[in-house]
């Protein structure tokens, strides 16, 4: 037996407001690309055409997927599981926003992937300080949407104890 979950539908206010968010999450770990790629400007210009597209409302497929795929792509070009590679993914996220909300979900995960990888002695700690910033930020109405206790194993295994998932809860 095959199981479909329905993808939740937002109003293209929830839209934008999401996209905001995810281009926030990312562009708070750009830095962790840029320090290790200075010369790659594409996950820049992802989170740039991102935010173009919540000012303006101009939605062009080529445009969108075209720095989604290049962000993706200056992803690949990072060493394996580094910063540098999971903030790229995080820009590539980001302005997918734009085709389908959901994807803003995706850059909030690779921003704390990033965060993680970029000091993995303090990870915890760091994390719960990356997760508070990212619910803070997120309207109220959407954030039933962001559950970060359904974070992927591998994350959730860097939080000390349940501490992060209790503060989530509480919010």
């Amino acid at each position: 037996m095959i199981i479909v979950k329905a993808m939740k539908k937002f109003s293209k206010q929830g839209q934008r407001s999401l996209a905001i968010w995810a281009a926030g999450c990312a562009g708070r770990v750009l830095p962790l690309f840029e320090k290790a790629c200075p010369e790659d400007g594409r996950p820049r210009k992802a989170i740039t055409a991102c935010r173009a597209w919540v000012r303006t409302g101009v939605f062009r497929m080529a445009d969108i997927r075209g720095a989604s795929l290049a962000a993706h792509a200056a992803a690949r070009k990072a060493k394996e599981d580094s910063p540098a590679r999971f903030a790229a993914h995080a820009a590539g996220q980001a302005v997918a926003t734009a085709h389908v909300p959901q994807h803003a979900f995706g850059a909030a995960y690779y921003a704390l992937k990033a965060v993680a990888a970029a000091s993995p002695a303090t990870a915890g700690v760091k994390l719960v300080r990356e997760l508070e910033w990212q619910t803070g930020h997120l309207p109220k109405n959407l954030r039933k949407a962001w559950q970060p206790q359904r974070l992927p194993k591998n994350l959730r295994s860097l939080f000390p104890g349940a501490a992060a998932g209790n503060r989530m809860k509480n919010r």
